[in-house]
């Protein structure tokens, strides 16, 4: 069997980072794709770390090839997935997870659809959400209430999810996890169950 893909969505201060952390020994051999962007670093941001940086040029021109498995423009610069490393790891067997947001789920659905499970993770609470996203002392006020936002507005999507898990206690969100990810890798894409099939039958 080739591997499979795991999207992964839900608002920052979910905990989708640390969850994934925290189940890494558990969930078997995995790729955890980094997206492409055109916009700078910012400050203590490292390349192949946090994104693959490239140039505005670089990026339309792999828009162009199709190289990409989802992309969109936020705030005057692209964010995409590079669809060579998600085959490289498919093609070994990987289970590729993606940390993405509403848009681009759908566009990848759209393309590889019978190879994903999605699942959407978010805290127990608006209330909870606006908490840790203030507690974290990273963002604006201003930063803050557009995330508290989007927010609202992708969590409307849920439904298109096949799996919700409430990160309430880590470690029972970390147990869901688990099981969704092992979930993953059981599914069968369109060509992977014919090929199942004709073999059983020639069997």
């Amino acid at each position: 069997m080739s591997g499979a893909i795991l999207i992964l969505s839900g608002p920052s201060g979910a905990g989708k980072s640390t969850i994934i952390k925290e189940a890494s020994t558990r969930i078997g051999e995995f790729y955890f794709s980094i997206s492409s962007t055109s916009r700078a670093p910012r400050e203590g941001e490292k390349e192949g770390r946090e994104y693959h940086f490239v140039t505005k040029e670089v990026f339309e021109r792999g828009i162009e090839a199709g190289e990409f498995l989802e992309y969109a423009m936020v705030h005057g610069n692209y964010y995409g997935t590079s669809l060579t490393p998600v085959h490289t790891a498919l093609k070994a067997g990987k289970l590729v997870i993606f940390d993405i947001d509403v848009q681009g789920f759908h566009l990848a659905k759209e393309r590889m659809g019978d190879l994903i499970t999605s699942a959407f993770i978010l805290p127990p609470s608006l209330g909870e959400l606006d908490r840790r996203l203030t507690d974290r002392l990273t963002d604006s006020p201003e930063v803050i209430s557009q995330r508290l936002k989007n927010a609202k507005r992708e969590i409307l999507e849920i439904g298109a999810y096949d799996f919700v898990i409430v990160n309430d206690e880590i470690g029972e969100a970390v147990e869901k996890f688990v099981s969704v990810a092992n979930a993953a890798r059981l599914k069968l894409g369109d060509s992977e169950g014919e090929e199942f099939v004709n073999a059983w039958l020639s069997s």
